[in-house]
């Protein structure tokens, strides 16, 4: 049943959610810049993403009793495969570039999955779609610094998170047709689990008590998020949320200036920017577009 319509709370919600996914990036620099000990590989920073997330939603399971037999296993495991490159590539970036230019580049996901549903799931868009869509583009070509000797090999991965996690998204929306959502995040927490499991198993080194109770936060924040948003939505229509969203960008520019003393260049904001109005501009024709329906 959905709640009763609530603006104020889903906004906070989102706000809410938008602040603990930046705290995931955080943590991540943080284990993969040697802030908390030995750097740890990416890898094993994604299987803690995926090993804790799971062992969370696996103790609401037990308490909620969903049906959890999922359906299309061959897409859920195409899914789970982007998103355990698109989740790997991000913690890579974040631990190599300011937190604020990976999370802008990795913002480009609904642009990516805008196209991947044009292409793949045959979904009809209009002008102002693509007006926005290559605006964001526009404004992660200025992140990643074209004029430079050579483009940071953290730009890169980011943008790789963003072509992973877009096309995630488009099978997502392939999969909600016939999978609930406690179906769709358990069964891809499992496949998550597992491929990280085997990729961090050659790169493995003991983490320390700290560095553990970071893996294990990365993933409580990441299931908490997940059901910040989902109750977000459930007060109040997806377009009206989804520009709150992006506070995420603002999030990670604090983490990085409070935590890491790394303020945003004239290049950072400008394309944070460029790449912040695309998204709203999506937003809003989304928010038009659903009331004409």
């Amino acid at each position: 049943m959905r709640a009763a319509p609530a603006p104020f709370a889903a906004a906070l919600l989102t706000l809410t959610a938008s602040a603990l996914v930046a705290g995931t990036t955080l943590l991540a620099k943080a284990l993969g810049t040697g802030s908390l000990g030995p750097a740890l590989h990416p890898f094993q920073i994604s299987l803690g993403r995926f090993a804790f997330a799971l062992l969370a939603l696996m103790c609401a399971c037990a308490v909620l009793r969903p049906r959890l037999r999922p359906v299309g296993l061959p897409l859920h495991a195409l899914r789970s495969g982007l998103g355990f490159a698109g989740v790997t590539l991000m913690f890579a970036a974040s631990a190599m570039i300011p937190l604020a230019d990976a999370t802008a580049i990795s913002f480009l996901n609904p642009v990516i999955g805008m196209i991947a549903a044009v292409l793949f799931l045959r979904e009809r868009t209009g002008p102002w779609r693509w007006i926005a869509a290559g605006i964001a583009l526009t404004g992660a070509m200025i992140l990643l610094r074209p004029s430079s000797a050579a483009i940071h090999p953290g730009a890169v991965f980011a943008l790789g998170a963003a072509l992973a996690l877009g096309c995630e998204l488009a099978c997502i929306k392939r999969l909600s047709r016939d999978n609930s959502a406690p179906k769709i995040l358990v069964t891809n927490n499992v496949i998550g689990t597992t491929c990280a499991a085997v990729a961090a198993s050659f790169v493995w080194t003991a983490p320390s008590g700290l560095q553990w109770a970071a893996l294990a936060g990365i993933g409580v924040l990441m299931v908490s998020a997940q059901a910040c948003f989902t109750q977000a939505v459930a007060r109040a229509d997806a377009s009206f949320v989804s520009p709150f969203w992006y506070a995420t960008l603002i999030f990670a520019a604090l983490y990085d200036v409070l935590l890491f003393s790394v303020w945003p260049d004239a290049i950072s904001i400008t394309g944070i920017t460029v790449i912040l109005a695309g998204g709203l501009l999506l937003a809003w024709r989304e928010a038009k577009a659903a009331r004409t329906l």
